[in-house]
């Protein structure tokens, strides 16, 4: 049965490895799916409407093709691996459906899970942290421990648990696929975060284009007046480059003076306002 579960090229441990070091007597046969219980180290946990149909149809047409992994808990079996399978199986009508028995303590039962579903890609970001984070929390894993484990860079796995920083307006954002893993990554330690992930959504932003907004307001570049028309038009011009507004610096004698923008709609003024909150 081992066959069944081959390991992706470019990650680490597979569910074969994983099956092979919980028990070298695995039982596969299928059993009642009223006896299957969900797995509690389940990170995932929103499962794509669309994906399910089209597995629940492909079930009803040719049964369940890859077992589900189960481990014996009281009267029941827990799944380890396997959960969408068994929902799809529900879905699909199915009473029975063909299962790998294991034994398996509560640290196998997570390290399952999570290579099931980072092979797959069938988590979303802030699921992939939670399960690295309950890794490192529950089961004292440290971040290369984790990125050694599931196959992926250390600069991965701690770039996914600065996700869980955020605010959780963003998590939101990104669990309901409003926001791509790399868009989120650069609003990590911002204070107007929720501000800019809104407007990246709103302008349906790229992540370059997105990096870009953010350096804007990361690193605002700091202009020293000097009062002759040369220095004042140079600074003007600087100020439009950087807005993308027309500005007009008047400047007294005694050092006063206005400084004004001229904006053609709302889009343009709601910019300039993110500009100076952002930044003064």
């Amino acid at each position: 049965m081992t066959n069944t579960f081959k390991l992706k090229k470019g990650l680490g441990r597979g569910l074969s490895s994983l099956i092979g070091d919980t028990s070298p007597a695995s039982k596969s046969n299928k059993i009642s799916i009223s006896s299957l219980i969900r797995n509690k180290y389940q990170p995932r946990k929103s499962f794509n409407k669309n994906q399910m149909e089209e597995l629940t149809n492909s079930i009803k047409e040719r049964g369940i093709i890859q077992p589900i992994v189960v481990r014996k808990q009281l009267d029941k079996y827990e799944i380890i691996a396997g959960e969408r399978r068994w929902q799809a199986a529900q879905n699909a009508g199915l009473h029975e459906v063909p299962v790998v028995e294991v034994e398996a303590d509560d640290l196998k039962s997570l390290e399952f899970a999570i290579v099931e579903n980072v092979q797959r890609d069938d988590l979303n970001p802030i699921e992939e942290a939670n399960g690295y984070k309950r890794l490192i929390d529950e089961f004292n894993y440290d971040q290369d421990k984790v990125a050694k484990f599931i196959g992926k860079s250390r600069t991965h796995v701690s770039n996914c648990l600065r996700l869980l920083s955020l605010p959780q307006e963003i998590i939101k954002f990104l669990e309901e696929q409003k926001l791509s893993q790399g868009h989120a990554k650069v609003l990590v330690g911002l204070e107007n975060s929720v501000q800019l992930a809104k407007k990246i959504i709103e302008k349906k932003l790229s992540v370059r284009q997105a990096e870009n907004l953010v350096k804007i307001y990361k690193s605002p570049k700091k202009f020293k007046v000097i009062a002759n028309d040369s220095n004042i038009k140079a600074l003007e011009k600087s100020l439009q480059e950087k807005t993308g507004l027309q500005a007009k610096i008047y400047h007294k004698k005694n050092s006063k003076g206005i400084l004004s923008f001229e904006y053609n709609n709302t889009d343009q003024l709601d910019r300039l306002v993110m500009v100076i909150k952002a930044n003064y």
